[in-house]
């Protein structure tokens, strides 16, 4: 289970770089059609389209990376007053349902993304760009979310993990003061 562990760590690493490159070349492409558009009045076709799929890509193959390093937006009101097997269940709880709302989520996105290759669909502007392409984004990426989801969920199972990042012996003036200081930067 270590090598499965460390492969989907590497892979979700991977992805979050993937994720970042695909915000940046949207960034460039934003900056290209100010340029064209404004400076040298040319007609611009295929950059809102790039754009759009880029980062709706960026979202789907980045979100396994966001899931492991904790950095999705957390409210942690409830776990933090709570005694530990109490939060051990919480965790436990809410990522069986993220879990198996991440599965359901990829097979309609495989099956939305088979129909786009099957039936050749193309978008609906100029540029008339196959839709298969940046569609496969989004089962891609919802498969990596639901093996970074199992990932988490043996980890705080098998305690290698605490459940929301909490230790037992933590409670919540012990979190709120760690967060300040990364807040801080570590100043005291």
């Amino acid at each position: 289970m270590d090598g499965f562990i460390s492969a989907v760590t590497f892979v979700s690493r991977v992805a979050g770089v993937v994720g970042a490159f695909f915000i940046a070349a949207a960034v460039l492409i934003i900056c290209d059609m100010v340029i064209e558009r404004y400076i040298f009045n040319l007609t611009t076709i295929w950059q809102i389209d790039a754009v759009t799929y880029l980062t709706i890509a960026a979202t789907f193959i980045s979100s396994p990376y966001v899931l492991m390093t904790r950095g999705h937006v957390n409210v942690d009101i409830l776990p933090l007053h709570l005694k530990p097997r109490a939060r051990y269940v919480l965790a436990l709880v809410t990522s069986f349902i993220a879990l198996a709302f991440c599965v359901t989520l990829f097979v309609l996105c495989a099956a939305y993304w088979y129909e786009a290759y099957s039936e050749r669909w193309l978008s609906n502007t100029v540029w008339r760009a196959r839709l298969w392409i940046p569609l496969l984004s989004m089962p891609v990426g919802l498969f990596l979310l639901v093996l970074q989801y199992i990932v988490d969920i043996y980890c705080v199972m098998t305690g290698r993990t605490s459940p929301f990042g909490i230790s037992a012996r933590q409670d919540a003036e012990d979190v709120a003061r760690e967060q300040a200081r990364e807040a801080l930067g570590g100043a005291p």
